[in-house]
């Protein structure tokens, strides 16, 4: 999402910040509350129905919850099923961990979405992980609540945990609950993080939130080995953003609704382009009617025109790319505009 400064969040917020700064500035600078600061987990409680101070664990951004469930729980040997495309950490870090990496393949004519009765395939009584992401990156899909309920019943049916990747989880472009799976399964990870819908990357924070008790030992002695705490002025600042989480997700949301509607103008308006139309988040992942490999296609869009988006063999999608839509309307546009620069000179070269 579209960044925001320190003194964009206290104007969106209504916070004095002269206040806020006086009470930080008289703070000695220690490691801090070594299982997150009370407030920024208090903020985390309230993105969920079920989930309480002490399902939290608090991690350096999104990256390092997932990095962290994976540290924690995984053995070699152990079965865990990622569905792909999606970000690549829920497939090669267990890979990399000597796990049994099964990957779940999503198909634009199955709307995205993970098909069951491959699921259920790939599933055995040594599955120790089941790795989704809702919504999805790259595509935008948003998995309904029924559709997580058949996974869950997949998962309990061999005593299988599932880490869902939920960094864009609220980013919705209909105003309706996203579910979480630390809501709706005892072994459900959820993962998040202030990065996307915050608009506060910069913070570098995220956390983990699931329910399973053991599970919880697990990661907070794990968590003393390589990470003590995350910064005191970070969780600051994100309890205080998140006691306006309100706000800060109008504000995104807003953002992604109008730019997903210039999006969605563009792709019909180019001959070469389609799409299956995001339900969530900031990306989509766009076809090209060409012959150009993805990475020499982005890579001379790139340098000719000065877009930047992703090949979408990085997700292994070929001929297609990711184009984010989260950023402000100008700098997308502009965008837009240059990759029509491209693909008409494209056409002309035919």
């Amino acid at each position: 999402m579209d960044s925001v400064s320190l003194d964009e969040l206290f104007l969106l917020s209504g916070e004095d910040k002269n206040a806020f700064f006086d009470s930080f500035s008289a703070r000695r600078l220690t490691y801090g509350d070594i299982e997150g600061a009370p407030a920024f987990r208090e903020g985390i409680c309230r993105l969920y129905r079920s989930i309480r101070m002490d399902d939290i664990v608090t991690t350096h951004g999104a990256a390092g919850a997932n990095h962290h469930v994976f540290y924690s729980l995984i053995e070699p040997g152990d079965r865990v099923i990622s569905v792909m495309p999606t970000y690549q950490q829920l497939y090669s870090i267990p890979e990399s961990f000597q796990a049994d990496v099964r990957i779940l393949k999503l198909r634009e004519e199955n709307g995205w979405f993970p098909d069951l009765q491959e699921l259920r395939k790939l599933v055995t009584p040594e599955t120790k992980l089941i790795c989704i992401n809702n919504p999805n990156n790259p595509t935008g899909a948003l998995m309904p609540k029924a559709l997580l309920m058949e996974i869950v019943e997949i998962a309990r049916s061999v005593g299988a945990y599932i880490l869902c990747d939920e960094v864009y989880r609220h980013l919705t472009q209909a105003d309706e609950w996203s579910e979480s799976i630390a809501d709706l399964y005892e072994k459900g990870i959820s993962v998040g993080s202030m990065s996307k819908v915050f608009s506060l990357a910069g913070l570098r924070l995220g956390w983990i939130a699931v329910r399973d008790k053991e599970l919880i030992r697990s990661l907070l002695s794990h968590r003393d080995y390589d990470h003590i705490s995350c910064g005191m002025f970070d969780e600051a600042v994100a309890a205080l953003a998140l006691a306006h989480s309100d706000v800060l997700l109008r504000r995104s949301r807003g953002i992604v609704r109008e730019n997903l509607a210039r999006t969605e103008q563009w792709v019909e308006g180019e001959p070469l382009l389609r799409w299956s139309r995001p339900q969530a988040g900031t990306t989509a992942l766009i076809r090209y009617d060409h012959e150009l490999p993805s990475y020499e296609f982005c890579m001379r869009m790139y340098y000719e025109s000065g877009a930047f988006v992703t090949p979408g063999d990085c997700f292994e999608q070929p001929l297609s790319f990711r184009i984010g839509y989260g950023c402000d309307a100008q700098t997308l546009c502009d965008g837009l505009e240059a990759c029509s620069a491209f693909l008409h000179r494209l056409e002309e070269q035919k």
